[in-house]
């Protein structure tokens, strides 16, 4: 079998120096039929190693509902990654950021007021069940047992947020009992706080960075005395918001930083190589004082973009790579332009308007109180006879105000809104979306809803009924046309089409206002008019040959009732 090892200087492969050249790919922003063509697209740009995190919230959404097939089925994506003659990076967190939804924990795991990523030992005992089911898939596939995995991590960048050492220490001990004997790494940005509160002298040392590659890497040696120099996380693109511009990096000068990196001998992971898709409603958000959830799109402006196909900046890494390391001679083939057509879209009726059947509370309940997982709670409660001044403690995120089914107006936790006047009425219902939970940062595992008490002119309002709303569910049952098509608020829109044989698709969305969309069941994403992001990428595996079923969830209006496929991904405007 093959060994992998630290030694004084270099990673050693069988005893040789080794330069890791990774680049990241997560299984779970990847529909698994797809797993195989973007693996092997690393490799033709000259990548050794795979990186994958673990997100533990897509293996066990509910707590001991532990799933790891289909889309969660790591061992076959690092099979594949084997397969093709490539190493395996796994960092399984528990925490991960990732721009993820909760940084990849468990909304039932951070519900309420625990403690998190500590020794605290509720939480420890939760994490090491985790990691104990995670390496009972990636112990099996370690590089001496045969297989491809030749590091794994511990934690994710922990200097931002804690210092518990003890926690650290657990976190090793159940990762040796659970049979990993690769090396183990930390990852922290290359900040002198942050390498010495993110890890242990047991662990190696890695610095995430997307510039200035020479100063980091010399902070990161004054902690890492011994051993390879890697950049864990070489940031060759950015991240999206709604409401922002679509980020991209300048292409000579993330592979002159590249080129400095390998020159300098350090072993580098690219994030991202590809970075996919941010299925459902798993994107993460931002809080550093404004609230900004992520978009549907995780491209990130890679190497190989949302669709996999390679970009200028794919063919620029490669050939940095060529100086350093053997590039296959092969290039991948672009992916041509898929199908362009229109969609006529019939109105299906009402689909936010499910019967209320939950008790009722002095105070509305919180999403984590009704262990809801999906986008929307319904919150209604009798008015008091008279309109006036309402205000929320706190609305997460964005919320729809109606008076018996007529729209006041809307609340949004990224406006700081707390208050709005509306008018007299019987019943008043607030609609109220998760917009994708904070990733980062001490604002993890926050709840969700309408938080606290709800005043009237300074008068509290009681007595409310708590209606969570699944849109999968709601998806699934939607059958039949409606002719009611004028009626006031959200209203859900079917479109069927054909296709001579399964095919990438991009679903153009700026004619709509906000909402979700499904083909054929399979849930893309959210889409928004706020942009930046104008199409839904759907994944050739998601389309059939012959008759498909788009289904839109629109929660304002419609534009125009029409649905349009166009040739390629449009992610919006750039700061250029």
């Amino acid at each position: 079998m093959t060994s992998f090892s630290i030694g004084d200087t270099d990673f050693l492969r069988d005893g040789s120096p080794h330069q890791v050249i990774s680049g990241a790919i997560h299984y779970f922003r990847v529909h698994p039929d797809q797993w195989q063509d973007r693996i092997r697209k690393a490799r033709l740009m000259g990548l050794n190693t795979i990186e994958t995190y673990v997100a533990w919230n897509a293996h066990e959404p509910r707590r001991g509902e532990w799933d790891a097939s289909g889309w969660n089925d790591l061992g076959r994506f690092l099979d594949l990654v084997h397969a093709e003659g490539m190493d395996a990076i796994v960092r399984p967190g528990p925490y991960i950021c990732a721009e993820w939804h909760n940084g990849g924990l468990p909304v039932w795991l951070t519900g309420g007021e625990r403690e998190l990523r500590s020794s605290e030992p509720a939480f420890l005992a939760d994490v090491s069940s985790y990691l104990r089911r995670v390496y009972e898939i990636v112990a099996p596939r370690q590089i001496d047992r045969g297989g491809p995995v030749v590091l794994v991590q511990i934690e994710n960048e922990y200097g931002a947020y804690g210092s518990d050492k003890a926690y650290l220490e657990a976190l090793v001990t159940v990762t040796r009992d659970a049979g990993i004997t690769v090396p183990l790494t930390t990852v922290d940005q290359p900040v002198d706080r942050m390498l010495d509160d993110g890890s242990l002298p047991e662990l190696h040392k890695t610095g995430s960075f997307g510039s200035r590659s020479a100063e980091r890497l010399a902070t990161l040696r004054k902690h890492q005395p011994t051993g390879p120099l890697m950049c864990s996380e070489f940031w060759d693109g950015w991240f999206d918001w709604w409401g922002g511009v679509h980020h991209t990096t300048d292409v000579a000068t993330a592979a002159a930083d590249l080129d400095e990196l390998l020159a300098a001998g350090a072993s580098v992971n690219i994030y991202m190589f590809h970075g996919g898709t941010n299925f459902g409603l798993t994107n993460g958000a931002n809080d550093k004082g404004r609230y900004l959830p992520l978009v549907t799109s995780y491209d990130y402006d890679a190497p190989l973009d949302e669709a996999g196909d390679p970009t200028e900046k794919f063919f620029a890494f490669r050939d940095v790579i060529a100086k350093y390391a053997p590039v296959p001679e092969e290039l991948p083939a672009r992916i041509a332009a898929a199908p362009t057509f229109d969609v006529a879209l019939s109105p299906l009726g009402g689909w936010t308007d499910a019967t209320a059947s939950g008790p009722v509370t002095v105070h509305p309940l919180t999403f984590d109180e009704l262990g809801h997982l999906s986008a929307l709670v319904r919150y209604d409660v009798e008015l008091p006879g008279q309109g006036g001044l309402l205000a929320v403690e706190d609305v997460r995120d964005l919320a729809w105000v109606s008076v018996d089914g007529q729209p006041v107006g809307t609340l949004s936790r990224t406006r700081h809104d707390r208050t709005i006047r509306i008018p007299a009425g019987g019943l008043l219902s607030i609609l109220v979306e998760d917009q994708g939970r904070v990733n980062y940062d001490h604002r993890l595992g926050e709840e969700k809803g309408l938080l606290g008490s709800v005043t009237l002119d300074g008068v509290p309002l009681t007595g409310w009924r708590s209606t969570p709303l699944d849109v999968t569910a709601i998806t699934a049952a939607i059958s039949g046309r409606s002719d009611d098509a004028a009626e006031d608020g959200p209203l859900a829109w079917a479109g069927d089409f054909s296709l001579e044989e399964p095919s990438d698709l991009f679903l153009e969305t700026s004619a709509w206002s906000k909402g979700y969309a499904f083909l054929n069941g399979f849930f893309l994403g959210r889409y928004w008019r706020n942009g930046p992001q104008r199409t839904l990428y759907v994944p050739a595996p998601a389309t059939r040959s012959g008759a498909n079923r788009l289904i839109v969830l629109e929660l304002e209006h419609l534009v125009a009732p029409r649905a349009s496929f166009v040739g390629a991904l449009s992610l919006g405007d750039t700061e250029e």
